[in-house]
């Protein structure tokens, strides 16, 4: 017997959510884990997205011409690259996550405000079980005997503590939604408020900058928009005080009394260094001054082997520098469109006090927050990363109020939508196919031929650079 609608989406959920799980609360989960979890994320949301038609479109006309102005570019650029496979690699990619999007969308729009507090179930359920693991960690540092305690080993599920911050810029902005909620119990508000304090102890004590200045500037947007907004910064900064008192207790009381000297401290990253980013901010520059056009070909500035990382850890000299100028031209007015329609609804309804616009709020903020992080950090290439940049997006435009019936001139754009998703996602499993079986292998060889860490792009090892070049 055949699923209904609602039952596909249904399950397309619960798969997705399990993903999210395995790829971030599994001790040993890292890159690679993670970007197997993607790829089978966005086959699942190729099917759901297949089975699951709408009356509604999801992009305006000139959205639909930008994004495929977008791909184009891209599939030339790759066709001009140097390693042509792997430039359209990235390209199956981005769509690939465009469709993860897209099956977010309609999942909400076809399952209404239930899905809005799945959606925040799964949030609070995932930052529990990372909360409890880096407590657990932390107490068993303290009682193991050890003079010494890295923070840095209180951290797991992630190749590094940045990937880390990057996932809790989106869901520190969305923790925050049940504090907001007037139908929430005070015992359930006191939990959750419990919980943001210990998520912002592990922000303190992970480090990442990026996280920092992404929240700071959101809690700016949202203080202009209205009483929520600036309700939402309140709790956020009682939240970030009782991290602090928390790390207080912990890494300062506690270990000074038992004798335990703190590495890798939050203290230790007060600094506006650029931690060797100049370097490779430098190297795209360069390379959008030799070829603006169309860039190196996505994924090639890890094609240029450096010894600090493969991609740039900025978004916009990353995809200029690939992509082309025109094509990050299109990717910033469609940025902007998108942010300043989803601004003026948060603006519009500042005073309502209704989930759907406040949960509205809270996606804004976490997308603001990891647009200014992805000025300083790799979000747009980790994969953990991507999924949830995926959601935050898909979730917004299905809350987005100006839906229109399905253009009957465009129905010929979301056939080719369909078919490009399935191109994109038989080339990453026959990459990962390909690649996983001796990934580990690989990476070693990488190290044994001396370079001292692994630089991520698709890959952990994502160095794509031909040995000698």
């Amino acid at each position: 017997m055949s699923l209904s609608l609602q039952q596909r989406g249904n399950v397309f959920l619960v798969v997705a959510a399990c993903l999210l799980a395995v790829g971030i609360c599994l001790p040993f989960s890292g890159h690679d884990l993670q970007r197997s979890t993607q790829i089978v994320m966005s086959l699942g949301a190729v099917l759901y997205g297949l089975s699951a038609g709408s009356g509604e479109r999801l992009l305006d006309r000139p959205s639909t011409y930008g994004l495929m102005a977008i791909i184009g570019l891209g599939v030339i650029s790759s066709v001009l690259a140097h390693q042509p496979l792997w430039a359209l690699t990235e390209v199956a990619l981005f769509v690939g996550c465009g469709a993860i999007a897209v099956a977010f969308a309609l999942l909400r729009r076809q399952g209404g405000e239930p899905m809005d507090r799945a959606l925040i179930l799964i949030v609070l359920l995932l930052c529990l079980v990372k909360s409890l693991q880096y407590l657990w960690a932390a107490a068993s540092a303290f009682t193991s005997g050890n003079d010494v305690l890295n923070l840095d080993h209180l951290l797991s599920g992630f190749s590094n503590k940045r990937f880390y911050g990057q996932f809790q810029t989106f869901t520190l902005a969305l923790l925050a939604l049940p504090l907001l909620l007037a139908n929430v119990t005070r015992a359930m508000r006191a939990g959750v408020f419990a919980l943001l304090c210990v998520w912002w102890l592990i922000a303190i004590s992970g480090g990442t900058r990026g996280t920092w200045l992404g929240l700071a500037v959101a809690a700016g947007v949202l203080t202009v928009l209205g009483p929520w907004g600036r309700r939402w910064v309140a709790w956020q900064l009682a939240a970030l005080c009782g991290g602090l008192v928390l790390y207080w207790l912990l890494f300062v009381g506690l270990a000074g009394y038992l004798g335990i000297e703190v590495g890798s401290g939050a203290g230790d990253r007060l600094t506006t260094s650029l931690s060797g980013r100049g370097p490779i901010w430098l190297q795209a520059w360069h390379m959008i001054e030799e070829r603006p056009w169309l860039g190196f070909g996505p994924m090639h500035f890890a094609d240029i082997a450096n010894e600090i990382a493969a991609h740039p850890h900025q978004a916009v000299l990353q995809w200029a520098s690939e992509w082309g100028v025109p094509s990050a031209l299109c990717v910033a007015v469609l940025a902007w469109r998108a942010g300043w329609a989803t601004c003026r609804i948060v603006r519009a309804r500042a005073l309502s006090e209704a989930g759907e616009d406040l949960l509205r709020l809270c996606l804004f903020a976490a997308l603001v927050g990891t647009l200014v992080q992805s000025m300083v950090d790799g979000v747009i290439v980790m994969p953990n990363s991507q999924v949830w940049l995926a959601l935050v997006v898909g979730w917004l435009m299905a809350l987005h109020v100006g839906r229109t019936p399905l253009d009957s001139g465009l129905k010929w754009a979301g056939a080719a939508w369909q078919i490009a998703g399935v191109m994109a996602v038989g080339l990453m499993l026959f990459i990962a196919a390909r690649d996983l079986p001796h990934t580990v292998q690989d990476q070693a060889d990488y190290l044994r031929a001396g370079h001292d860490h692994l630089q991520p792009r698709f890959w952990a090892q994502g160095v794509i650079a031909l040995p000698g070049q």
